[in-house]
């Protein structure tokens, strides 16, 4: 089978295509035929050691994939050879992998291979940071920075689907349209001179209830004094550069609270409430209320610009590795 893999993490260069043998399933374990690999701004971080989790060397980037069930292991009766799932595995860049069968999903006949590789962790990222994190109601505004890419397209919809008024900051006409047309309800820009004055008449002067920031840039603070009494402010990610600071006094003034997102460590610590968000946002695929958005698509011959594309943060919807 072909994979990628480097035995350094200095560099997307230090990556090579290779060769290899098609794992085998252990007990209570499977073998995915890959089709898809989802990869993102974490991804590409994970694959340079720039990550706060250095993963062990060899490394061969991607932990999102569809595909088709090869080969069951031991004690595995949920799944059979030839079933469609998502799963979440180590080193997704391959034409096989091999997963632990309590972490391969089957997914709905609605659901393509490529939507498949990008929705477990932006899906329930979003989930867990709206619903439990934030506690969102049906008529409050949301404000979704990075509304373009993959995590803030899938807040923005998730957001729908609870009720929320939408507004979608991205940084570029096209990104925005974007946002619009995968249903926000208002769209702003992202440049700092004047922001707050254009959020606010977008928000009738009284500014958004909850934000959704994968981005935490510039506008971190601008936004935080924008929001109305009894704001929350998620912090889901740094795609915005340096990690940005706040006076503690603004919690105060505001009533507000600046709250953290960690899927990691939701799925980790509250794993069986993590299942549940999943099993749901799949039953919100299978009767059409999401649909996934699938971004730019690479070869597995172009892993390497796929991932300098999802460093680079230019990306709509999510980047996907197809395998086959």
């Amino acid at each position: 089978m072909r994979f990628v893999q480097a035995s350094a993490l200095d560099s997307i260069d230090d990556y090579r295509l290779l060769e290899g043998e098609k794992p085998q399933a252990g007990a209570g374990q499977v073998v995915i035929r890959i089709a898809a690999c989802g990869v993102g701004y974490v991804d590409a971080l994970v694959a340079l050691g720039r990550y706060q989790v250095k993963p062990p060397l060899p490394h061969t980037p991607g932990q999102e994939v569809g595909g088709v069930i090869e080969a069951v292991g031991e004690s595995v009766e949920h799944l059979a050879p030839g079933d469609r799932v998502m799963a979440t595995v180590r080193g997704g860049f391959a034409e096989f992998a091999r997963a632990p069968a309590a972490l391969a999903v089957k997914i709905p006949d609605a659901m393509s291979f490529t939507q498949a590789a990008g929705f477990r962790i932006n899906t329930i990222t979003a989930l867990h940071g709206l619903r439990d994190r934030a506690a969102l109601r049906p008529g409050e505004r949301l404000l979704v920075f990075g509304a373009a890419g993959g995590v803030g397209s899938a807040a923005l919809q998730v957001g729908k689907i609870l009720g929320a008024e939408v507004i979608a900051a991205a940084s570029s006409e096209e990104k925005r349209a974007f946002a619009k047309a995968h249903g926000a309800d208002h769209v702003i820009d992202t440049a700092p001179e004047g922001w707050r004055d254009r959020l606010k008449a977008l928000t009738d002067g009284k500014g958004p209830t909850v934000i959704f920031d994968p981005v935490c840039g510039p506008l971190f603070e601008p936004a935080f004094r924008s929001l109305g009494w009894g704001g929350r402010h998620l912090v889901v990610g740094f795609a915005g550069g340096p990690i940005p600071a706040l006076p503690a006094n603004l919690s105060l003034m505001k009533g507000a609270a600046l709250v953290g997102v960690d899927v990691r460590q939701f799925m980790q610590f509250e794993a069986a409430k993590a299942e549940a968000h999943l099993n749901e946002l799949l039953s919100w695929v299978a009767d059409g209320r999401l649909v996934p958005i699938v971004g730019r698509t690479f070869g597995l011959d172009a892993f390497a610009e796929a991932l300098q594309f999802a460093l680079s943060g230019q990306g709509m919807g999510k980047t996907v590795v197809e395998i086959t």
